[in-house]
C-alpha cells in the first residue's frame, strides 16, 4: 500500500513523462492523458489485485482494458513504473518498430497490453467478454475499463452496455472519463449527451460518481465503493469528472490539447510545473 504522497508524487512524475514523450515525437494526445494520471496511477498501484509478471490470459487477477487508446502516453508511463517494463522504453513512444505504438497494440508483445485500442466504441464489449470469461473460470476478480465521454457517442456501446446489465455481468467496473473535451471540441457542442448517469441507471448499472477526478482520496474513496457495489447482479459504471490536461495550466480545460505536442517552450512551461520526483527516464 502506497499512502497518498507518494501516489501523489508517482502522478507528478507520469505528467512529465506524458509531456515529454509527446514533445519529442511532435505527436500523440496529452489532454486525456494528463486529465486521467490520478486514475491510472490509483488503479496500478491501490486498487487492481494482479500478479507479478505479465501474462496473457489474466486468469486469477484483476484486468484492465483501456478503450480510449489514444491516451496511451498516460498508459504506458505507468505500466513501466509499475515494473511490466523498463521506464527506459518511454524513449520509443511512437517510433518506427517501438513496442509503444501511438494507440497500443498487441502486435509488439508489450507487457500489460492485452487488446490494440484506439477505434472508439469497442472496449466495453471486450471488457464484458473478459468479464463473462472470469465468471466461466469461478475467477472471482474483476474487469475494469476506461472510455472517454466522447466515445460514448459510438452506437457499438450501448449495445454493450444493454447487454451487460441483461446478463448481469457484475463483475465489471467501467470508467468513464467525463471532462466534457473530445477532438473537435466540447461534447455539448458536437454532440450533447444529456444526462450520462441517468442513461446508464436506464440500461439497468449501477453509478458511482466521483466529482473530483483528479483528486486521489476522492478516487480511492469512490473506487472502493464501486468494488463494493459488484457481484450485486448490476455492471457498475463509475462517472470520473476530470480536467482535460490537469496539472499543465495552459492545456486545462479546453479541447485544444486533445491530440497536439507541446513545442520546446511549452514543455518547459509544462515541466516547470510539475517537479521531478521519481527521476525522469
Amino acid at each position: 500500500m502506497s499512502n497518498i504522497q507518494q501516489l501523489e508524487d508517482l502522478t507528478t512524475q507520469v505528467r512529465r513523462d506524458i509531456l515529454r514523450m509527446v514533445h519529442k515525437v511532435n505527436s500523440g494526445h496529452p489532454g486525456g492523458s494528463l486529465g486521467c494520471a490520478e486514475f491510472f496511477v490509483c488503479l496500478y498501484k491501490e486498487l487492481m489485485e494482479t500478479k507479478d509478471g505479465f501474462e496473457m490470459d489474466g486468469i486469477g487477477e484483476d484486468l484492465f482494458f483501456l478503450s480510449n487508446g489514444h491516451i496511451s502516453p498516460v498508459y504506458y508511463s505507468v505500466l513501466a513504473r509499475s515494473g511490466y517494463f523498463a521506464v527506459e522504453e518511454l524513449n520509443t513512444f511512437r517510433l518506427i518498430d517501438s513496442r509503444l505504438q501511438g494507440h497500443p497494440t498487441t502486435h509488439e508483445g508489450l507487457p500489460g497490453i492485452r487488446i490494440a485500442s484506439g477505434s472508439l466504441g469497442q472496449g466495453m464489449s471486450v471488457a464484458i467478454g473478459a468479464a463473462e470469461t472470469k465468471k466461466l473460470n469461478n475467477d472471482k476478480h474483476l474487469v475494469y475499463s476506461l472510455h472517454g465521454d466522447g466515445e460514448l457517442q459510438e452506437g457499438q456501446n450501448w449495445e454493450a452496455i444493454m447487454y451487460a446489465a441483461g446478463n448481469k455481468v457484475d463483475n465489471l467496473i467501467a470508467t468513464i472519463d467525463l471532462n466534457g473535451q473530445q477532438i473537435d471540441g466540447s461534447t455539448d457542442n458536437v454532440l450533447p449527451m444529456g444526462n450520462v448517469k441517468a442513461k446508464f441507471e436506464a440500461f439497468g448499472w449501477t453509478v458511482v460518481e466521483i466529482e473530483e477526478g483528479n483528486n486521489i482520496e476522492a478516487i480511492l474513496e469512490g473506487m472502493q465503493n464501486a468494488k463494493s457495489l459488484t457481484g450485486n447482479g448490476k455492471p457498475v459504471c463509475v462517472l470520473l469528472k476530470t480536467v482535460m490536461g490537469n496539472g499543465v495550466d495552459f492545456m486545462m480545460h479546453t479541447h485544444a490539447w486533445h491530440g497536439k505536442a507541446p513545442n520546446d517552450e511549452q514543455l518547459a512551461t509544462g515541466l516547470a510545473q510539475n517537479a521531478e520526483t521519481l527521476g525522469d527516464y
